[in-house]
C-alpha cells in the first residue's frame, strides 16, 4: 500500500491559531484540488491551550507519528513568554531530539513565526540562514548566537529547513512549498481557491505572471488566462479565445483589459517570456524547442523578447 505524502504540524503549547490555520488550509486545498496530502497533527501534549485560549486536541504525540524521506514537519508559532520559561526546554527535550532526528533521516523541517525558536533549540539552525517574526530577530539572534537571522524576508530556506517571518507568511511559505513540489500553476489554482492572489517570496519575491493580473474575480477572464496557460504553444487569436469562454471579441478585449490592467496581447507575451525564462534553466532544452513551447514562430522573435527590459525588473537568463 503507498504511504501519502504527509504535512505533520506540531501544535505547541499557546500556539498562534493563524499560524497553524493558515498553512494548513493551505494544504487542505491541495488535498481539494487532487493532491494526495496526509495532513497530521502532533504536540508533546495531548491538549493544547491556544494563544487565546481556545483549547485543541486530543493530539497524537510527535512520537506516534511515523515520517518518511520528503514528508513535511511544520511548527507553527507560540508565544514569547512560554519560550522564554523554564518549562519550554524541560518539556521540549524529547521533541527537540525528534526533531533533529527526522531531518536527519530526510524529513523536510519548517516553522511559522516563533516556532523558528524551537528549531533553534533542537540545534536545526545552526549555521543557517533563517527568520522569524520582525519583533523576535534580535532575541532569535541574541538567544542562539550560531543562527543567521535575516530581516527584511518572508521566508528563508537553507538546506531543507525553512523558516517564515510570522502570522500570514506560513501562508506564503505553505503556497511557495507547493509551487516547488507542483509548478507555479497550481499554487496559483490554490492561492485562487482561498482567494488569496498574490505569493509573496523571499528570493521568490520577483513578480510572477502566474500570480499577476489574477486579483480580479471574474471567472470568464481566469478562465481564459487558465487556457492560455495551458496552450501556448498553439498561438491563439482573438475569435479563439472568446469562442472559449462565450464572448465576441470585441466584449472579451473590453472585459479582459478591466480585469486585470493589460491587454490580452501583452499578458500573452509575459506569459511567454516566463515559460521561455523557466524552460532555458534546463540545459536540455535548445532555443528552437523553447521557442515552439511557447508559442513563437522562430529563436528569434524569443530572442527579441528577451531583449526587452522585463517589467517590473529583472534580466534575461544567461545564455
Amino acid at each position: 500500500m503507498k504511504v501519502l505524502p504527509q504535512v505533520v504540524f506540531v501544535v505547541p503549547p499557546t500556539v498562534y491559531l493563524l499560524d497553524l490555520a493558515g498553512p494548513v488550509q493551505v494544504f487542505q486545498e491541495a488535498v481539494f484540488q487532487g493532491q494526495p496530502y496526509q495532513l497530521r497533527y502532533c504536540s508533546y501534549q495531548e491538549t493544547v491551550v491556544s494563544s487565546p485560549g481556545l483549547g485543541l486536541g486530543p493530539l497524537l504525540s510527535f512520537e506516534q507519528v511515523p515520517i518518511a524521506p520528503g514528508d513535511f514537519i511544520m511548527v507553527a508559532g507560540l508565544e514569547m513568554a512560554y519560550l522564554r520559561s523554564a518549562a519550554f526546554r524541560r518539556e521540549g527535550q524529547a521533541l527537540f531530539a525528534w526533531l533533529r532526528t527526522q531531518q536527519a533521516l530526510g524529513a523536510r523541517i519548517g516553522s511559522i513565526c516563533t516556532g523558528a525558536f524551537v528549531l533553534a533549540e533542537a540545534g536545526l539552525l545552526d549555521g543557517r540562514k533563517c527568520t522569524t517574526h520582525w519583533r523576535r530577530l534580535a532575541e532569535l539572534q541574541a538567544r542562539y548566537p550560531r543562527v543567521r537571522s535575516q530581516g527584511d524576508t518572508l521566508f528563508v530556506e537553507d538546506g531543507g529547513i525553512y523558516t517564515s517571518a510570522g502570522v500570514t507568511s506560513g501562508i506564503d511559505l505553505a503556497l511557495y512549498l507547493l509551487e516547488e513540489a507542483h509548478g507555479p500553476r497550481f499554487a496559483t489554482q490554490v492561492a485562487r481557491g482561498l482567494v488569496v492572489y498574490s505569493r509573496r517570496g523571499a528570493q521568490h519575491g520577483q513578480q510572477s505572471i502566474y500570480l499577476n493580473y489574477r486579483r480580479h474575480v471574474h471567472a470568464g477572464i481566469h478562465h481564459v488566462q487558465d487556457w492560455l496557460g495551458e496552450h501556448l504553444a498553439v498561438g491563439a487569436t482573438l475569435p479563439m479565445l472568446a469562442d472559449v469562454v462565450g464572448m465576441s471579441p470585441r466584449t472579451l478585449t473590453r472585459t479582459f483589459r478591466q480585469a486585470t490592467g493589460i491587454t490580452i496581447q501583452a499578458y500573452t507575451t509575459a506569459l511567454r517570456r516566463e515559460v521561455a525564462d523557466t524552460l532555458s534553466r534546463n540545459p536540455a532544452q535548445t532555443m528552437e524547442a523553447i521557442a515552439a513551447q511557447c508559442g513563437f514562430k522562430n529563436v528569434r522573435q524569443l530572442q527579441r523578447i528577451w531583449a526587452r527590459p522585463k517589467p517590473g525588473g529583472g534580466h534575461a537568463p544567461a545564455g
